[in-house]
């Protein structure tokens, strides 16, 4: 009755990619399921992932969001609300359940969903950092930012392409970059901007977009590169260089 065998038959595990799909369940409504090298993991498509509703909340961070909201009533502000070490704890691994999640959904491109999970779990960055009792806790999961603004942002865009909204779509990803670049100069490390692989990912898909939208997306490169160099920014400007030489490699 338990036995998973007759589910897993002719669904395979791919290692070298994610391997998912949407199901309906029992009680009629879409569930996502992923594959794993010894089983599976089931998702719900909206609220929680697991189905849980910790406190009759959607979720912990509403959970957490309401104790703050009260706290603030009560005191007249929100100071002296912390999240201690096992709050933290929790939230984290609640953010995992959603982090499997949104890359299930964009592997099925049902990208408005992955636009919805990983702002939520942006949220779930900002709510600990915030509010965290330890200093350990609130940097915690700040590694993480920029490979989530990558991925909303990507998310955000493919929705404006799929309308044909190519401008939009490039200002979103253009707007993604910036966050990367804002997130490096807060933590106080600017130049590592240019080497982090969601930058360079966005980077891409912005060149991607400008050469399938743009007249002439060399034209816009240039003029983006002498606005570089004249507020001497040369870092900037010689990638801007290095992506033109990529682009008109590719023309020829």
């Amino acid at each position: 009755m338990f036995d998973i065998a007759a589910i897993l038959n002719g669904w395979e595990y791919d290692p070298d990619d994610v391997t998912v799909r949407i199901i309906e369940g029992l009680d009629k409504k879409p569930k996502i399921q992923m594959r794993l090298d010894l089983g599976l993991l089931q998702m719900e498509y909206s609220g929680r992932p697991d189905g849980k509703r910790p406190h009759n909340c959607e979720s912990l961070l509403e959970y957490y969001e309401q104790q703050r909201e009260e706290h603030a009533r009560d005191n007249g502000s929100a100071d002296g609300f912390f999240l201690d070490p096992d709050d933290c704890s929790a939230l984290r691994s609640e953010a995992l359940q959603y982090y499997y999640r949104y890359l299930s959904l964009f592997h099925l491109k049902k990208y408005e969903a992955v636009e919805r999970d990983t702002a939520r779990n942006l949220r779930v960055f900002d709510f600990i950092k915030e509010n965290a009792e330890s200093e350990e806790d609130r940097y915690a999961l700040e590694e993480y930012r920029p490979y989530v603004i990558m991925m909303n942002t990507r998310a955000c865009a493919l929705q404006l392409l799929e309308q044909s909204m190519g401008d939009a779509a490039l200002e979103r990803v253009e707007a993604g970059v910036e966050r990367i670049k804002d997130f490096f100069n807060k933590v106080g490390h600017p130049r590592l901007a240019l080497k982090c692989r969601e930058y360079i990912i966005l980077q891409d898909f912005a060149d991607e977009i400008r050469e399938n939208w743009k007249s002439n997306p060399i034209k816009i490169l240039r003029e983006k590169m002498q606005e570089a160099v004249d507020r001497e920014d040369y870092e900037s400007a010689a990638e801007i260089r290095d992506r033109i030489k990529r682009l008109q490699a590719k023309e020829e």
